[in-house]
């Protein structure tokens, strides 16, 4: 090859080389990174991180903050599904396209929304840069500048609370919604009608005229609800009679009566900010959700799912098209074990209580809880399943059980004396305390007439640990297996002086609901640790068994001596109430320096037990015993 050959090809190939280099150097940056900050803005609200051509940051976060700044309760991601330069330049410019996947996760729906859109760069070949082409289809398909979208929603059918024969307790009931309906009144009747309006209704009136003060010209403004049965006393001719007040009907889940069960079922309204809030966009606005009580903690069962539509629409509020729909679920039901007569009448007795009280009642065979009770109704605490007390001498029975096993039998003799003293300090007798039943007396007597320092001077031989087992074996000290937050009891171990002198007579540091009490004299009846049970379905978590149980032998040596109680003993004004055998057990006790008492009255007879509370009373067998009395003459 000759030298010029030579020279010729040397230089082609340098050429080349020249010209590869040239164009690696100039060409386009991988879009990928580009893609990823955008979803990532997308995500955030953010757009500090991207590049515009025709906008900036905060132009694009007001755009995003538009169209889905009405669905801030559901949440969103974006990703990107593919990101490449595009084969053909635009216009002399070379361009990127990406795929973005958008999903909305609708809660407690089978499918999500999701969709598509695309979003274009162009490179910018001075500053080596993609920049982002910013448009509001990006966000949502076929989006325009000053769209948005929009949910609604639509609630199910909400379940029925239905008692042990699944017959509804708690069911739709006719109401009236009484409120101001400003659009029907002159701005000079607002303030007067509010009045008018606050005092035939019994509310407060100041706060009803600022809450109509408040609102809108156009606005509806609620004063109460009214159940509208033979109970309403507010007529509409009433209502009619003042400007701009007006009565709407309508249905909302209610039991049978204001007070029937109320602090046990709670109550349904519409839900709060807070509520939505914690809800995870389960709960919306304008839904009727539980407040209190059993509503509130089986609310995601009772309530179902919402139907939910998300729609496009424009800037003059116009819809343009549905992107997502689902239709509600209805609400499943939550059956209880109540029985309806039997908790009316527990109602009536406590309804106008003076002090909180309770009656709880229920069926030892299965440990169903049949009435569950708690007044006053005003009060709306349920002291039925949630309080604790101290039981006094109704406590006297697990007391018994662990002298029964130390060793003694339903006769063995016991010295029931005035007082005795317990490192220092006298516990003494009640007032009034029979002087026939002191001395030599058999522990039956003892349980009969509830002497007090029989148990007390067994304390110490007893011991705390032995004492928490009785009341284990009695139910009292077990894991709530209600589904409903209830307490029972609590037995510590480790008193010793004259703090277990003093629980052996149900004060010292012992406490009890009145469930726990009920279980009590549940378990003497069924002649086994009996478990209470109060929701069916859905059903509860079992609780763990009892640390000891009872047997029935202990059981009937028990009964043997709760008879004597009804036969000659504190409640001997029960005796020849219905027709079977009635074992029972009073108690008080007092708690300060006034002798101010809780008085306690526990009965049972065939598959019923009792247990009756009244925070400030005159007496176990004064105060409890004759609502405990009138209990058993309607389970008769």
């Amino acid at each position: 090859m000759s030298a010029l050959r030579r020279k010729v090809i040397a230089l082609s190939v340098a050429s080349l080389v020249a010209g590869t280099l040239s164009a690696c150097s100039s060409a386009p940056a991988d879009p990928a990174p580009s893609a990823d900050l955008l979803a990532a803005a997308l995500n955030s609200g953010d757009f500090s991180n991207i590049v515009f051509s025709n906008s900036d940051a905060s132009a694009a976060a007001a755009t995003l903050e538009t169209a889905f700044g009405n669905l801030k309760g559901i949440n969103r991601v974006s990703t990107v599904s593919s990101v490449a330069t595009d084969e053909e330049e635009q216009d002399g410019v070379t361009t990127a396209t990406a795929t973005l996947q958008t999903l909305w996760d609708v809660a407690d729906t089978e499918t999500d929304l999701t969709y598509q859109t695309q979003a274009v760069w162009q490179y910018d070949e001075e500053g080596k840069a993609w920049q982002l082409r910013f448009d509001p289809s990006i966000l949502a398909p076929d989006l325009a500048e000053g769209d948005y979208l929009a949910a609604t929603f639509e609630q199910g059918v909400r379940g029925n609370i239905t008692d042990g024969d699944d017959a509804n307790i708690v069911t739709d009931r006719p109401v009236i919604n009484v409120g101001i309906d400003k659009t029907r009144a002159t701005s000079d009747e607002w303030e007067s009608s509010a009045k008018s309006l606050a005092k035939l209704v019994d509310i407060d009136q100041d706060a009803f005229v600022a809450k109509v003060k408040a609102a809108g010209e156009k606005a509806w403004v609620q004063a109460i609800v009214l159940r509208d049965d033979a109970t309403r006393e507010v007529t509409d001719e009433q209502i009619s009679k003042i400007p701009g007040a007006v009565g709407q009907a309508d249905e909302i889940p209610l039991a049978p009566t204001r007070s029937f069960a109320r602090p046990l079922l709670g109550t349904v309204g519409e839900a709060t900010a807070e509520i939505i809030e914690k809800s995870d966009g389960k709960v919306h606005a304008g839904d009727q959700v539980g407040l209190s009580g059993l509503q509130a903690t089986y609310n995601e069962t009772l309530s179902g799912v919402d139907g939910v539509a998300i729609s496009r629409f424009n800037a003059a509020k116009e819809e343009q098209a549905e992107l997502f729909s689902s239709d509600p679920v209805d609400g499943k039901d939550v059956q209880l074990t109540l029985d309806q007569d039997l908790q009316k009448e527990a109602d009536e007795l406590l309804e106008d209580a003076e002090s909180n009280s309770a009656i709880v009642v229920m069926r030892p065979s299965d440990g169903a809880v049949l009435a569950a009770s708690s007044g006053p109704v005003a009060s709306g605490l349920n002291t039925a399943l949630q309080g604790k007390y101290a039981p006094g001498s109704s406590f006297k029975v697990v007391s018994a059980l662990s002298m029964l096993r130390d060793g003694a039998s339903a006769s063995s003799t016991f010295d029931c004396k005035a007082s005795t003293v317990i490192d220092g300090k006298t516990f003494k007798n009640y007032d009034g305390y029979p002087s026939s039943a002191l001395g030599e007396i058999p522990l039956s007597e003892a349980i009969a007439q509830s002497c007090n320092t029989v148990f007390v001077d067994e304390g110490e031989n007893i011991g705390g640990t032995n004492l928490a087992e009785a009341a284990a074996a009695l139910g009292l000290t077990g894991a709530d297996g209600t589904g409903v937050g209830a307490v029972l009891g609590s037995v510590p171990t480790d008193s010793e002086g004259t703090e277990q002198a003093a629980n052996m007579i149900g004060q010292g540091v012992v406490e009890a609901s009145p469930l726990g009490m009920a279980t009590v004299v549940a378990s003497v009846q069924a002649k086994k640790t009996v478990t209470p049970k109060l929701v069916i379905s859905p059903e509860p978590e079992a609780p763990a068994a009892a640390k000891s149980t009872l047997t029935e032998e202990e059981a009937s040596e028990l009964a043997t001596m709760m008879a004597a109680v009804i036969d000659h003993g504190t409640l001997k004004d029960l005796k020849g109430t219905g027709s079977g055998k009635i074992i029972g057990k009073s108690g008080t006790a007092e708690y300060d320096s006034e002798r101010n008492a809780h008085a306690w009255a526990i009965v049972a007879q065939d598959d019923v037990a009792i247990a009756v509370f009244v925070e400030d009373g005159d007496g176990g067998a004064q105060t409890a015993g004759p609502l405990a009395k009138a209990m058993l003459e309607a389970a008769n």
